[in-house]
């Protein structure tokens, strides 16, 4: 059984169900409720049935034992033999939350020639990784990937699983959750335990206007994927001693052959990025980015976008900051042209200085910012671009 399902020894034929059901889910042969592959899982059918008749999968799961399950799992995304920074930030929230849970923290490692990457897991945090160094997983493949990771948490039956929301861990992580019909909560901002020793997930909802929490309580193990740069990494400590478990398997075939790789030339990376210009629609017109990017390349720093700009198609989506694009963490945020809607706020995590240049004296984004100038994006960047040239020559 996979959804709802009906016990036919139950049902009476009473069409409840059918009257209740909004998508026309229900129809009866022999006098019998059938659920048909319209079906969306909303329960209006089963919250109408008077009979006990219609029962959903989770009600046979509550009866499981989820003792069984314990400790904390990271996956530990790399590439070219080069962590990514969410994997070691989610090794320190990991530790902080196995602290109220009294369990372990493991990491899950994939890949080719990276065995060296073990012993940094631990230093940041792992206290045992679990580690696949096999040709066959030189390229991330979500199919393979998410079946090797599958079948270990059926063998070990970890509590939690944290994967980074980075373009790989989006497809990896429903991939995970789907086969062991667990749930999932996407790009949390946020992770704690409440009193009953669940995950608490947070993550923006409605378009950002409020913050949902959300736990799973009857199925295991609970699942989230963490966007980057919103917890800091454990400063590494290489005295700290770990289990390094090495695994091996027979290869599996991915539905998807790999070609090539074409590495992203946009140059350095929202997420790494120490200083960051981000232009909005005060900017004006898509000529006018230019200015926003000679500050960048003054400062050193790297050029980002709110959402209207990337859905004018004025700036591509990999420079776009906000809710359903990067969260990031520089030291300076320069905000051009900006109006500070909630939805960008969101994309700004623990910034040291905001910046703000808005003609408009009451925009939101002055609220946040460490430092407001009023003023045309267009008039001050050009001015505040040759002082700051002028200073480096001095």
């Amino acid at each position: 059984m996979d959804g709802i399902d009906i016990i036919k020894d139950k049902c009476v034929g009473c069409k409840a169900c059918f009257v209740a059901c909004p998508y026309g889910a229900i129809e009866f042969v022999e006098k019998k409720a059938v659920i048909t592959d319209k079906c969306t899982l909303c329960g209006a059918c089963k919250e109408s049935c008077r009979f006990s008749a219609i029962v959903s999968e989770m009600d046979y799961r509550q009866g499981s034992d989820l003792s069984r399950y314990e400790g904390m799992w990271v996956f530990a995304e790399q590439r070219y033999g080069k962590l990514k920074p969410v994997s070691l930030e989610l090794l320190g929230k990991a530790r902080e939350l196995a602290a109220r849970l009294n369990a372990k923290v493991t990491s899950v490692l994939f890949g080719y020639n990276i065995g060296f990457l073990a012993r940094d897991l631990i230093a940041y945090g792992a206290d045992q990784v679990l580690m696949m160094d096999e040709e066959w997983l030189g390229d991330f493949n979500d199919r393979i990937y998410g079946e090797l990771i599958t079948n270990l948490v059926k063998e070990h039956k970890p509590e939690i699983v944290l994967v980074g929301a980075t373009s790989k861990g989006r497809s990896l992580a429903p991939y995970i959750s789907s086969s062991l019909k667990t749930g999932l909560t996407a790009d949390c901002t946020g992770l704690s335990i409440d009193d009953e020793g669940l995950l608490v997930q947070t993550r923006p909802a409605f378009g950002g206007n409020l913050m949902a929490e959300i736990v799973c309580p009857h199925n295991r193990p609970q699942m989230a994927t963490v966007r980057p740069k919103v917890f800091k990494p454990l400063e590494p400590d290489y005295e700290k001693r770990g289990i390094i478990t090495r695994i091996q398997k027979e290869p599996i075939e991915g539905l998807v052959k790999l070609i090539r790789n074409i590495d992203n030339a946009e140059g350095q990376s929202l997420t790494d990025a120490e200083i960051i210009v981000s232009v909005g629609r005060g900017i004006g017109s898509a000529a006018n980015i230019r200015l926003a990017g000679e500050l960048a390349d003054a400062l050193g720093g790297v050029l980002a976008s709110s959402r209207p700009l990337v859905d004018m198609g004025w700036m591509p989506y990999s420079r776009q900051v906000g809710q359903t694009g990067k969260t990031v963490a520089p030291r300076i945020y320069i905000a051009c042209g900006i109006s500070g809607a909630i939805q960008h706020l969101a994309g700004l995590a623990d910034i040291d200085t905001i910046i703000a240049i808005n003609q408009d004296p009451e925009a939101p984004i002055f609220k946040v910012a460490n430092y407001g100038i009023v003023a045309d994006v267009k008039e001050f960047l050009p001015l505040l671009t040759e002082k700051i040239k002028q200073a480096k020559k001095a």
